[in-house]
């Protein structure tokens, strides 16, 4: 058995397939069909409490199904080939691996190339173009084999494909399965036989696309070692989390009751079923796309991409952190105490790291008079205060304790070159200058690990620890008016005001495209959760 690490080739697109027993077989384009054979099927799929769980309804809206359409990615690689010129092919092959991960396969058996940008896959004149924006779809993942789950060959896109069942043995995995009236059946119609298997649900499983290492190239051009992009499972291997909650419980929820899972011949519910949901953080970026729907080339719904943002909102304000905010008032000083919980399995925020969380705090009086804020969002999407945000050399440090209000407690990551010089260029990332992204429970703060460690003035934090932190405030309200109010908020972005500014040192047309979406609707916070109180 010969497997790939993704890497089958389509000249032509299956659009649809019928389920009917008369339907003539449809071969499907190499390894991988479009997505809509597969839900042609696997539709009208009703859950226990009567609410439509198809596959397809679900999946179209995600970022999975739009990963190559994604206007911020596509910026940020035509930014990464244009800074580092000499690594293109090499940025693109990484890049192409996980966001068009059929037409990289397709291109890698039929010995063409994998390139994203101009001639590449992600022009519409390419013959792998409809196979490139499909995204991660229904034959991608459930072809994948479990032989190197976990290991370290597995990340950064090295998931395994049969590359040589033909048409009628290849394998697609699925935890539920089927009976063989039904698997005969739908091995005539897609030429895929279905075979029960649980690994789909593992962690090690997602972790091959969302554990990423990235080269990592030196001021003379040298390739001089790897950068950990992002790291949600080594993260969550290393929280009270693993092996009991995994990926799929957050971020693919169990459907209530059973669910039938095909509209031809198979009247028998199964449970537990999945959603297709693949709910993240990102509520911006499907939001953004549907608003550029046709520069983009989006097929999916409106109302899929808002389903799909509204559910990213739902996860962040009902499974993502607490606050708890006290505080007392002595001789016109205001001691505040704010306590934040994590509540994820991973870092928060975790994966690419132009994420952040922060603190925006604001006291006022009576008088309706501000006597303190941190961390107030500003229109174009910055954090006043922030240094960072103000200059693209320097960043805004962890902070036990906050005394002025042009400090911020930002939970974030802040990259370093080769010579400690603050980038969010990745090619040129050799580590991480600051990293105080809040821990999951069972998380040591200080392990000694140079790909999910701690790093930065968090280190020295005693009430940073494994499920939270702890922040305390000195603030002069000695001219206060009555009686004091005190408001917290916990606030989230997927692209910090940094990363997007940054790109505008390049010039292309999928850069002036994003920063000209930014400028005019730039990425405003998520308010994750709350708190406030009064001192008479």
């Amino acid at each position: 058995m010969k497997h790939m690490q993704i890497q089958a080739v389509a000249l032509s697109m299956v659009l649809v397939v019928s389920c009917g027993d008369d339907a003539d077989p449809v071969e499907p384009p190499f390894h991988f069909p479009n997505h809509k054979m597969c839900v042609g099927c696997h539709q009208r799929m009703i859950d226990g409490d009567g609410l439509d769980v198809s596959i397809g309804t679900f999946w179209e809206g995600t970022m999975m199904a739009n990963a190559a359409r994604d206007p911020y990615w596509l910026a940020t690689v035509r930014h990464e080939t244009l800074a580092n010129p000499a690594f293109a092919e090499i940025i693109e092959n990484k890049c192409s691996n996980c966001h068009t991960p059929k037409a990289h396969f397709g291109a890698t058996l039929a010995g063409l190339s994998t390139r994203l940008l101009d001639d590449g896959v992600l022009n519409p004149g390419n013959e792998l173009y409809d196979l490139a924006v499909d995204g991660v779809s229904c034959t991608v993942c459930h072809q994948i084999e479990p032989d190197n789950f976990g290991l370290p060959e597995s990340f950064s896109g090295g998931y395994l494909i049969d590359a040589d069942l033909p048409r009628g043995e290849r394998v697609i995995y699925g935890s539920l399965g089927a009976t063989p009236e039904l698997a005969a059946r739908m091995a005539r119609t897609s030429g895929f036989v279905p075979v029960q298997s649980t690994h789909l649900t593992e962690s090690a499983m997602c972790a091959t696309c969302h554990t990423l290492f990235t080269p990592t190239v030196d001021a003379a051009g040298e390739i001089v070692g790897e950068f950990p992009e992002q790291t949600a499972y080594l993260e969550w291997q290393s929280s009270s989390f693993a092996p009991v909650v995994g990926c799929t419980t957050c971020h693919m929820p169990i459907a209530p009751g059973e669910v039938t899972l095909s509209v031809i011949g198979d009247a028998v519910g199964r449970s537990p079923f999945r959603r297709h949901d693949f709910v993240g953080a990102n509520s911006y970026m499907p939001r953004l796309m549907d608003r550029h729907r046709e520069e983009l080339d989006v097929n999916a719904l409106s109302s899929s991409l808002e389903s799909t943002a509204n559910r990213a909102v739902r996860q962040l304000q009902e499974s993502t952190a607490t606050v708890d905010a006290t505080g007392t008032e002595n001789s016109g000083e205001l001691a505040l105490t704010v306590d934040i919980s994590s509540l994820p399995g991973h870092k928060l925020p975790t994966g690419f790291p132009s994420r952040r969380v922060w603190l925006h705090v604001v006291v006022t009086d009576d008088a309706s008079q501000t006597l303190f804020e941190s961390g107030a969002p500003q229109a174009d999407g910055s954090i006043a205060g922030n240094d960072n945000d103000a200059d693209a050399m320097v960043y805004e440090p962890h902070y036990d304790e906050i005394t002025t209000a042009d400090q911020v407690q930002i939970y974030e990551t802040i990259i370093g070159d080769v010579d400690d010089n603050v980038t969010t260029v990745l090619l040129l990332a050799a580590g991480y200058l600051k990293d105080n992204r809040l821990l999951p429970q069972g998380f040591s703060a200080s392990l000694d690990d140079p790909d999910i460690g701690v790093r930065g003035a968090a280190l020295s934090d005693t009430s940073f620890t494994a499920g939270g932190d702890t922040v305390r405030y000195r603030i002069d309200v000695s001219g206060a008016t009555g009686t004091i109010v005190v408001r917290v908020r916990l606030l989230y972005q997927s692209i910090a005001h940094r990363w997007a500014m940054n790109l505008a040192d390049q010039q292309a047309p999928e850069i002036s495209r994003f920063t000209g979406y930014y400028e005019s609707d730039p990425e405003l916070p998520v308010e994750i959760t709350a708190a406030a109180f009064t001192i008479p």
